[in-house]
C-alpha cells in the first residue's frame, strides 16, 4: 500500500512552503499547523511528514515542541526531520510520540554514526532523507546543507554503504522538481525501486496535478510526500488517497 503524506514545513511556528528549498523564495500560509494536521487526519491520511526549517538553519530556534504537540494532538504518525544532528534530538522526538526521525546532511557526513543510530533506535525509526542533484549523465548525487553543496559520492554509492546497516527507509527529493509542481523525477524512483526493491521508498517533490500521484503510485513507493499542491488546491487529500 502507498501512503500519502501530506507536508507541514515549519518557520517561525507557522506553514510555509520552499521553491527548491530556497529560503528566499518563501510561501507563508495563513493556518495553525496543529489544525492543519488535524484537517489532514479527516481527509483520511494515517502519515504526516514535519520538516522544521528553523531547526535546519539554526539548532537553537529548533521547533521540537510544536512538533511533539502535532503528534500528540493530530492522531497522525509523525516522521520529521531538518537540521538533526545530536543524537539526544532523536531520543527527545521519539520519546514525545514521534514516529520516525528523518536524517539528512549528517547521514552524508557522519555514515558511521547513523549507521550506529539505525542499529541503536530500530531501522523503522530512523529515515534517509537524500535530496539529490542529477549530473550532465543523468546520474543522481546528493546534497546537503540546505542543497547548497553536492557531494562527490552519488546516490548509488551512498546507498551501497548503508546497505548493511538495516536500513529500512529512505525518502529522496530531486531538488530541481522541489515546489515546481511540474512533476516528478519518475524514471528515478523507477531506478530506485530496481535496484533496491528490499528499501521502503518514500518520494518528495513536483507533485502538482492528480495525475502525477497516478504515476508514482503505479511505481508502488511505500509513500508519496505532497505539499504545495494541497495548500494551493490543486486537488484535495481525499482525491490523492483515492486515486
Amino acid at each position: 500500500m502507498t501512503h500519502i503524506f501530506p507536508a507541514i514545513d515549519l518557520m517561525d511556528g507557522g506553514c510555509v512552503r520552499l521553491l527548491k528549498g530556497d529560503f528566499n523564495q518563501r510561501t507563508n500560509y495563513d493556518a495553525d499547523p496543529v489544525d492543519v494536521a488535524k484537517s489532514f487526519k479527516a481527509a483520511g491520511a494515517e502519515w504526516l511528514h514535519v520538516v522544521d526549517l528553523d531547526g535546519a538553519k539554526d539548532a537553537d530556534a529548533r521547533q521540537s515542541r510544536l512538533i511533539i504537540d502535532i503528534a500528540q494532538n493530530s492522531g497522525l504518525k509523525v516522521q520529521t526531520g531538518g537540521g538533526i544532528r545530536e543524537r539526544s534530538q532523536v531520543e527527545r522526538l521519539l520519546e514525545g510520540g514521534i514516529e520516525r526521525v528523518v536524517i539528512g546532511s549528517l547521514a552524508l557526513k557522519q555514515p558511521i554514526l547513523i549507521r550506529r543510530w539505525i542499529e541503536d533506535f530500530g531501522p523503522e525509526k530512523i529515515v534517509l532523507a537524500l535530496d539529490v542533484k542529477m549530473n550532465a549523465d543523468g546520474v543522481p548525487y546528493p546534497t546537503s546543507h540546505g542543497w547548497k553543496e553536492t557531494g562527490e559520492k552519488s546516490l548509488w554509492q551512498i546507498l551501497g554503504e548503508y546497505e548493511a546497516s538495516g536500513l529500512k527507509t529512505i525518502l529522496v527529493t530531486d531538488i530541481e522538481k522541489d515546489g515546481a509542481l511540474q512533476g516528478s523525477n519518475v524514471e528515478l524512483y523507477k531506478a530506485i525501486g530496481k535496484h533496491y526493491a528490499s528499501l521502503d521508498l518514500i518520494t518528495s517533490g513536483g507533485v502538482g496535478v492528480l495525475d502525477d500521484v497516478k504515476v508514482l503510485k503505479v511505481l508502488k513507493p511505500h509513500g508519496i510526500i505532497i505539499g504545495k499542491a494541497l495548500y494551493e488546491n490543486k486537488f484535495t487529500l481525499n482525491e490523492a488517497i483515492a486515486c
